[in-house]
């Protein structure tokens, strides 16, 4: 089963801003440079992704906010202070999201829930984004996730390096999942792109389950935007699963 496409520019989603002083030679060190590193084959499929026709795949999970987290091994880290995203604050997201300050206080003036977790600093090292209704994504994918009464769309996770492979990854959530049940829901939906094995891999250890559907996402000569949602039968991810081991007791309440 799957949905129209839907048509639209591509505008909305950001760019990297390219020097009005870049000359030609800067351009072609830049590509030779890659060839060195990835190879011709993967510089001319960058290439033809980003200038000519890209395809994204974007699996739609689900879980419930009071089932016990899967047992990990992540590693432990340093005391944070968690606190609510608002306009007033999004200031603390300049050290290590610079480029984010304007989005998180356009977000937070929208209405949407977000929690930013703190270091000893002030400085914001992780984000988290939720909402209970439908959310247009103008500032990346450029199209409309639709939420069911009682869900919640969660969006925008993000952590510093430094906090790679912590247990921050789970408490970012449970915090936010925490707030969305105090808003009356009950479950977390979200998307998760096909080819992000890391983010993937962290929606199971969160005991994420496949809703069996993917927006679809066709890219035309970096401009135009093609949406249609498909659905599939099985499991796209069974070669990610670990066998399975008794849960922890952690919870969303």
């Amino acid at each position: 089963m799957s949905r129209p496409l839907m048509l639209c520019p591509a505008s909305l989603a950001p760019r990297k801003a390219t020097s009005s002083g870049e000359t030609i030679m800067d351009v072609w060190q830049k590509l030779t440079a890659h060839i060195r590193r990835k190879g011709l084959r993967n510089t001319l499929g960058k290439i033809g992704k980003h200038y000519f026709f890209a395809h994204q795949e974007l699996l739609w999970m689900e879980r419930d906010l009071v089932s016990p987290v899967p047992p990990h091994s992540l590693k432990p880290y340093p005391p944070l202070r968690v606190k609510k995203i608002t306009a007033d604050n999004a200031s603390a997201f300049a050290r290590y999201f610079g480029d984010r300050v304007g989005t998180m206080a356009e977000l937070a003036r929208e209405g949407h829930t977000g929690h930013m977790h703190v270091d000893d600093q002030g400085d914001a090292v992780a984000f988290i984004w939720g909402t209970p209704r439908d959310y247009f994504d103008r500032h990346y994918y450029g199209c409309l996730f639709p939420v069911k009464p009682g869900e919640f769309f969660e969006f925008g996770g993000e952590l510093t390096r430094a906090y790679w492979g912590t247990e921050l990854s789970v408490d970012l959530q449970l915090e936010l999942w925490k707030a969305m049940a105090a808003q009356g829901c009950n479950k977390v939906v979200d998307v998760c792109e096909f080819h992000n094995i890391p983010a993937l891999k962290l929606h199971l250890r969160m005991g994420y389950t496949e809703q069996q559907r993917i927006m679809n996402i066709y890219t035309l000569f970096g401009r135009w935007r093609f949406y249609r949602e498909t659905r599939y039968s099985g499991s796209r991810l069974d070669a990610l699963r670990k066998p399975s081991r008794p849960p922890v007791t952690a919870t969303a309440t």
